[in-house]
């Protein structure tokens, strides 16, 4: 009977300690208060909270990966595009991040959202497709100021993907395919200006040492000789003998 009448007390006493008993894991932080004020930060592992006086609000210091949804923004350059990031943050500061903001995850995707509108806007389309890794970087920077006072530490934001309109993608495609064939042009250009300047050097050498000519035309004749499938006669004749009939030719 003693027992069964005492087991409402044993409840109340259970509950009692039940709830004055706490465990936070490694990666948690317990930001208590005292009657309604701050009563500092415990954890991890296991915390007593004195009972009706003290409550406290668990808070995960672990790295949280924001998807911002996609956004759409007209460049600086009146181009429309949907814009969407991913924001990887964590807490650096329990106390702020409970008593400063009321939900600094809510908090963290909003202002994510307004500042990639206002930084991309700023912006040109091309500067925007090239300049990827410096956005991403200012884009950073002026997140972390910004969530700072609220005990978050942004510690990454990347452009996940840029969509644009189809009308954009086919002007961009044309683009693309001129500016391979300039490429292409002034490759070609340059090569035969190459071609050109080594046989202008080859013929001042030529023309400087007399033996070279005829060793030419004696490497000349040995590779017809070696790849023509024919048999063939050659007659060389000296250059002077061809100068001296088309002198005679002139004379009558």
């Amino acid at each position: 009977m003693f027992i069964v009448s005492s087991l409402p007390f044993l409840l109340i006493v259970g509950f009692i300690i039940f709830s004055c008993v706490k465990i936070l894991n490694e990666y948690e932080r317990a930001v208590v208060f005292r009657l309604g004020k701050f009563g500092g930060v415990r954890g991890p592992g296991l915390i007593l909270l004195i009972p009706f006086v003290e409550k406290m609000q668990r808070v995960d210091l672990r790295t949280v990966t924001l998807d911002v949804p996609a956004q759409d923004i007209i460049t600086k350059d009146n181009v429309t595009l949907k814009v969407n990031g991913v924001v990887y943050f964590k807490v650096s500061s329990p106390e702020r991040a409970v008593i400063s903001i009321e939900n600094y995850y809510h908090a963290t995707s909003q202002i994510a959202q307004t500042t990639l509108r206002t930084i991309i806007g700023q912006y040109e389309l091309d500067e925007i497709l090239i300049q990827r890794d410096d956005i991403n970087n200012k884009l950073q920077e002026i997140l972390d100021q910004t969530t700072e006072p609220w005990g978050i530490k942004v510690t990454n934001v990347q452009l996940k993907g840029i969509d644009l309109p189809e009308s954009m993608q086919r002007v961009i495609g044309r683009q693309a395919e001129a500016e391979r064939e300039r490429r292409a042009k002034i490759l070609s250009a340059e090569g035969e200006f190459m071609a050109a300047q080594k046989i202008v050097d080859a013929a001042k050498i030529l023309s400087e040492h007399k033996d070279a000519i005829t060793l030419r035309y004696l490497d000349t004749m040995r590779e017809i000789s070696v790849n023509s499938k024919n048999t063939a006669t050659f007659f060389p004749l000296p250059i002077e003998l061809l100068k001296l009939a088309n002198k005679f030719g002139k004379d009558e």
